[in-house]
Order: structure tokens, then C-alpha cells, then sequence
């Protein structure tokens, strides 16, 4: 019995239910967003509305009157009772009037505090100096001050300190002299407005598991008459085909009488079972005619084999420097290759490049760029020069706008100046003389046969005796397990530094049964193409 997530029904339900949990979540979103912006406006109205009208009953010119009262004066008390009877009247939790130090704003003075009678808080005395609470009361202090700002309001959704989640506030009590002689602050609570998302929030929950349990008792009823039977019925077909190989003796068609995509299908059935029946009796010359093409292929492989470095060691004569490379192709040809070859004594040409594509359009195009590059190169150009010259050439006649990436660096072995040029290809990996593999993290410049006209850039590296290179194909970083992971540049590097003072045949080796035990039985998508290049020196010069 197959599990339930391999159902088709199961499939559509949960695709349906996900679109519904993101309609539902956007709602929510957008309904929460909505409901606090407009309840906040109402909040901040009415507590300015409040704020406006306690301010009438407090003179900015008695400021000095009402604090040099200490709070007891027959003015001061008849203020107090109108600011305390408009906070219980008003929905407001505190109305309280403040004088900062205008300093720095960083301490406030209680002149007139009320609070609401029913709230479980606690009113602040007259003449009561406290900290400000933060930087942002200090800017808003400052704006009133300062005139800049008639009116400001300050919002803390989640509480702060002593009190939940409220608003407060403020405008400035301004003389007959034009002085702001102190500020008027209305703070109100909202829990309204928490409860009221809580409600909409828990309707709409409501209302998506309701939904949620109509789409799957009429989906399904629908999924089975309209989908599954006919499925049934055209799996147990095409099962007894593939024993048969016979044509059937009633049609699908005939049991199956859809007129949409189903009723499709199984003339597609009838039609394939006529269609392959009768392209068994020319399997044989099939077969043999598959077997010339591997011939071929099979040839094809060892000529492009062949034009590749593939003789080491390449140059035993050469003490200054050992050189490894090695590709396997995805298919029987590839499109990746490598390339190395003296341009003169004290010149080493090294060739990393990609070519889009696989198979033998690939290989065709691979043996192309190898010539142009090589030839450019032994012309003793500098790397940017041999690929801007290649790209013009290739571009000049590339019909089916094929394209390959390429990093092309020029080795000079008397100093060890590498000086080299990326045509979109992968970053090259540098270890210094006693230390580990690290991406050099070069500038690229675009694939050759991309775009005609392009200059190219380049740069230099100086490497010391000791230093070795690590150059590579996607195919390295971009294996893929039976998982569907990739190997990455991490575990590349990290094979690298397993035991990074071997020699170049030993790390490429340490790479590739890194890249395999990764892969295991996986099948192998793209060319695996590695080089490494160890710079030893002139030994001689330097004794």
C-alpha cells in the first residue's frame, strides 16, 4: 500500500491547504497591520483631544506660581481637581504635567499628576524628579522646547517599565512671551486594542480550520470520481503492457469518457500501445545502429583524450615545478578541458576552461578554444591579450552561440610571478609555502564566446618555492549526492588541506575520492576536471 504522501490526493489537498495557510497569513498580516494603525490614530486623537483640553485649565505663565506652592496652594489644588476629573472622565490612564532640564533633557520634575482612580498604578508626588527613560523622550522633550513640534506622540506597544502597552502624549504649555514653560502628557493604556487583534486573530483561525476541513471532504470527493478512478485504470494498463506488450482488446477510451486532460491521457495510452507495438519489430536494427554511435563515441574519447596533457610526469627534466591534471568526462566526450605547455624556457602556459553544453557539439567546440588559445598564447601574448583575441575570434563565427569559461595564467619560473586572467570560470585555490588551500578570490571578466568586443583584466600572483595551485571545472564543487547536496567549495578545500604538502598527483587523488565518497552511487551530471601545480624555484640560483 503506498504511503499517503505518494497519493495524489494528498498532494492536491496539501497544495490547496498551503495556498489557504498563506492567503490566511497574508490576511492576518495585513488585517493586523490595519487594525493597530487605525486604533493607534484613534488612541492618539483622543489622547490628544484630552491633552488640549486639561492644557486649558493650566496657565503657562503660573508655572512659577504653581511650583513654589510645593503643591498646596488654593490655585495650584483647584487645577489639580479639574487635570485628576478629565483623566477619570477621559478613558486616560495618567495626565500629568512635567518641566525638564532643558540642559541636557535627561531629568524631568512632576508638577500635576493624576491618575485614573480604577488603575492599579502608582501617581507620582508633586515635585518628584526622576530620570528620563530614554534618548528618545530626551529628542522629543527638545522638539517641543525648541518649537519645532507642536504635538508629539510616543508609543509603547509592548509596555515599558511601569506600566503595559500604552501611548503617551505631549504638547508644550507656551506662555504670553512665547516660552514653553512646561509640557501637558496624557498616557493611555491599549489593551483595547491588544484584545481586539486577539479576536480578530483567533476569528480568522477559526474561520481557515473550517475551510480548511470543507476543501478536503469536497476535494476528495471530487479528486475520486473525476481523478483517481480513471488513473486506476490507466495504471492497470500500462502495468499489463509492460508485461503484455501486447495491444489491449478494449480501449481505455472505451471505459474512460472524460472530455478533459484524463480523457486525454487515455487516448495517449490506446495511441502509445499501438505505437510501440509496432516499434518492437524494429528493436534489432535499433540495437544496431546504438551499438555504431558507442563505437564512435568510444572513439571520440580517446581522440579527445589524446589531445589533452596526459603523460606525466610532463617535463622530467624540470626541477622548478611539478604539474598533475586529470579530467573525466560526464558523457563519453566532455566539454571540459586543460591545457599546459611551455612557451619558452622560462614561461609556463596553464589552461583551466568550461564549455557549455555536453556531448559531442561540446567536445567539437572544447578542441576549437584549445587551438585559438594555445595558439594565442605561444604568439607570447599576456593572459588578457590571448583572451581577448580568442573571444573576438570565436565570436566572429559562433553560429550556435556557444560559450566557455576560462582562467588562464602565465607562470614565470625564474621569479614565480603568475600572472593570470578569469574569464568567468571558477576561483582558483592558492596554498602558500607551510600553509593550508584557500580560495583566491579573483575578479572575473565574461565567458569567451558570450560577447564580442570584450577586454579582459588581469592580475598577479607571486609565488614563493613551496607554493602550490589548485585550479577546477564546476564539476568539483557542484557534485551531487543521491540527497541532491552539492559538494561545495568547503568540502573541495577541505579535501585539499587533508594532507596538503603531497605532491600534485597525490592531492588530486585526495580530492576525487573526496568527491566519491560524497557522491557514492549517484549518477555523475557534469565533467570532473582537476589540475595542480607545485612551484618549486630555481633551486640552483637560490643554493
Amino acid at each position: 500500500m503506498k504511503k499517503l504522501s505518494q497519493h495524489v490526493t494528498f498532494k492536491s489537498l496539501a497544495g490547496i491547504i498551503s495556498l489557504l495557510v498563506v492567503f490566511s497569513a497574508i490576511v492576518l498580516i495585513i488585517g493586523y497591520n490595519i487594525f493597530t494603525e487605525a486604533l493607534l490614530q484613534q488612541y492618539s486623537d483622543g489622547a490628544y483631544l484630552t491633552a488640549k483640553t486639561a492644557s486649558s485649565f493650566v496657565n503657562p505663565d503660573d508655572m512659577d506660581e504653581y511650583v513654589n506652592s510645593g503643591g498646596k496652594g488654593k490655585k495650584y489644588t483647584e487645577v489639580w481637581k479639574e487635570l485628576d476629573s478629565i483623566c477619570n472622565s477621559s478613558g486616560s490612564t495618567f495626565v500629568y504635567v512635567i518641566i525638564p532640564d532643558t540642559t541636557d533633557y535627561a531629568h524631568i520634575k512632576f508638577i500635576f499628576s493624576t491618575i485614573d482612580h480604577n488603575s492599579p498604578y502608582t501617581i507620582y508626588d508633586f515635585g518628584y524628579v526622576r530620570e528620563t527613560t530614554n534618548d528618545e523622550y530626551k529628542v522629543k522633550y527638545k522638539a517641543l522646547y525648541d518649537k519645532t513640534s507642536k504635538r508629539e506622540l510616543l508609543i509603547r506597544d509592548k509596555g515599558y517599565i511601569e506600566t503595559d502597552s500604552h501611548i503617551t502624549m505631549m504638547i508644550p504649555l507656551v506662555g504670553k512671551d512665547g516660552d514653553v514653560k512646561g509640557i501637558m502628557c496624557v498616557q493611555r493604556q491599549m489593551d483595547i486594542l491588544s484584545n481586539m487583534r486577539n479576536s480578530f486573530m483567533s476569528k480568522v483561525v477559526f474561520a481557515l480550520l473550517i475551510l480548511v476541513l470543507i476543501v478536503i471532504v469536497v476535494q476528495s470527493l471530487f479528486l475520486h470520481h473525476t481523478l483517481l478512478k480513471p488513473l486506476k485504470l490507466i495504471s492497470e494498463e500500462a502495468a499489463r503492457f509492460s508485461t503484455d506488450s501486447t495491444v489491449a482488446e478494449k480501449k481505455l477510451t472505451d471505459s474512460i469518457r472524460n472530455k478533459d486532460e484524463i480523457g486525454a491521457l487515455a487516448g495517449s495510452i490506446d495511441h502509445m500501445e499501438e505505437q510501440i507495438y509496432a516499434y518492437i519489430e524494429n528493436i534489432t536494427n535499433i540495437t544496431a545502429e546504438k551499438q555504431r554511435i558507442l563505437t564512435e563515441l568510444n572513439l571520440a574519447t580517446r581522440i579527445q583524450a589524446a589531445m589533452l596533457p596526459n603523460v606525466f610526469p610532463a617535463f622530467p627534466e624540470r626541477a622548478d615545478f611539478d604539474i598533475y591534471a586529470s579530467m573525466d568526462p560526464a558523457k563519453e566526450v566532455g566539454g571540459d578541458f586543460y591545457d599546459f605547455f611551455l612557451v619558452d624556457d622560462d614561461h609556463l602556459c596553464i589552461v583551466m576552461a568550461d564549455v557549455s553544453g555536453k556531448g559531442v557539439p561540446a567536445a567539437l567546440f572544447m578542441m576549437a578554444s584549445k587551438i585559438i588559445l594555445a595558439n594565442n598564447a605561444m604568439l607570447r601574448k599576456s593572459p588578457k591579450e590571448i583572451l581577448t583575441d580568442t573571444n573576438n575570434t570565436i565570436c566572429s563565427n559562433n553560429r550556435e552561440e556557444m560559450f566557455v569559461s576560462v582562467w588562464l595564467g602565465i607562470l614565470e619560473l625564474s621569479t614565480g610571478k603568475l600572472t593570470a586572467s578569469n574569464a568567468g570560470h571558477e576561483y582558483p585555490v592558492l596554498r602558500k609555502p607551510d600553509g593550508e588551500f584557500e580560495l583566491f578570490k579573483d575578479k572575473h571578466g565574461f565567458v569567451i564566446g558570450g560577447m564580442d568586443g570584450m577586454v579582459y583584466s588581469e592580475y598577479e600572483i607571486d609565488l614563493k618555492p613551496g607554493s602550490k595551485l589548485f585550479l577546477y571545472t564546476d564539476g568539483v564543487p557542484e557534485a551531487t549526492n543521491a540527497e541532491e547536496e552539492l559538494f561545495g567549495n568547503e568540502r573541495m578545500v577541505a579535501a585539499l588541506n587533508k594532507d596538503a604538502s603531497a605532491s600534485p598527483k597525490e592531492i588530486l587523488g585526495n580530492v576525487r575520492s573526496a568527491v566519491d565518497e560524497f557522491v557514492k552511487n549517484a549518477e555523475q551530471f557534469d565533467d570532473l576536471t582537476m589540475l595542480c601545480i607545485e612551484y618549486n624555484g630555481d633551486k640552483e640560483n637560490e643554493a
